[in-house]
């Protein structure tokens, strides 16, 4: 993931005046005398950036959009200020580094990104991990039950979605489920008894898997998978059942215990409250914006 963003609105930007809280940056005109009011800012040190042109495992159509959002900017404008002569900021989109593709990598691109602000430069990844499930675990303890209702919802549709439904959007669907590490011999020598009485291995290992581990399918069992940073210092291990339309398509046992929960749009609401930042997902690239409060 590429695109890292970085600013300190107070301290880098300039701003300017508009008289419409929408002003379309895709606008040449607009763009033109945003461009005029005020010089784009780029949000990562230039000393350690590379250029769109010089970044390996990008499309040429993702890589022409980049260059052109780093040439034309993004217009931000802090989304509770309705009034005309609210301030607007342009920024300019940047690539600040690489992190690993694995499940950590929301993490690790947030700490590199906020690496020079300040804010997050004592903490690593796992810090961040563990910030933004603390995080969740207090706004979700606050609010209303309806509000509740909506966010474990959502947590079902990504990790325990209805296999009746959805297959007209979706080839593959998983269920995440999580295994304790301690509790993994017990759970093999289930799955061993199913083996000896002839029952075929992902059929054994699908039916004690969901039988004794924790589905995540609300509040707490998010948090408890979004702590898992595929360490061994983990308390629980992550398995993955596939399904297909016709029924299951694989299991991932995750028997070296590796498997970290990525970052999803609840992490990020999160990470973003707790550090009082805006961070967008640009296409495939992760784009953190911050902004003071």
């Amino acid at each position: 993931m590429g695109g890292k963003l970085l600013c300190d609105s107070t301290t880098v930007a300039e701003t300017f005046q508009t008289s419409s809280p929408t002003v379309p940056w895709r606008d040449p005109q607009s763009a033109a005398a945003a461009r005029d009011a005020i010089e784009a800012v780029d949000l990562v040190d230039q000393t350690t950036t590379t250029a769109w042109d010089d970044v390996h495992g990008l499309e040429e159509q993702q890589r022409r959009h980049l260059q052109r959002l780093h040439s034309k900017g993004i217009l931000w404008k802090h989304p509770a200020d309705d009034s005309a002569s609210s301030v607007s900021v342009v920024f300019r989109l940047s690539h600040g580094g690489e992190v690993s593709a694995d499940g950590n990598c929301l993490f690790t691109a947030s700490q590199k990104a906020m690496g020079g602000s300040g804010t997050a430069r004592v903490f690593d990844a796992r810090e961040l991990r563990r910030r933004t499930v603390r995080r969740f675990l207090e706004d979700f303890g606050s609010v209303g039950a309806e509000e509740r209702e909506a966010i474990e919802e959502a947590i079902k549709h990504m990790y325990a979605p209805d296999l009746k439904n959805g297959w007209g959007i979706h080839v593959v669907q998983e269920l995440k489920l999580l295994a304790k590490k301690s509790d993994r011999l017990a759970l093999d020598s289930a799955i061993d008894e199913l083996l000896q009485l002839g029952v075929q291995r992902e059929m054994a290992a699908e039916s004690i898997y969901k039988e004794r581990c924790i589905p995540v399918n609300d509040g707490p069992s998010w948090a408890k998978y979004m702590s898992i940073s595929g360490s061994s210092d983990d308390e629980y291990d992550i398995i993955t059942l596939q399904y297909t339309e016709e029924g299951l398509l694989s299991v991932d046992e995750n028997r070296e215990g590796h498997a970290a929960a990525f970052g999803d749009d609840v992490a990020i609401g999160c990470l973003a409250t707790e550090f009082k930042r805006e961070i967008y997902v640009v296409g495939v690239v992760l784009e953190l914006i911050t902004m003071s409060p």
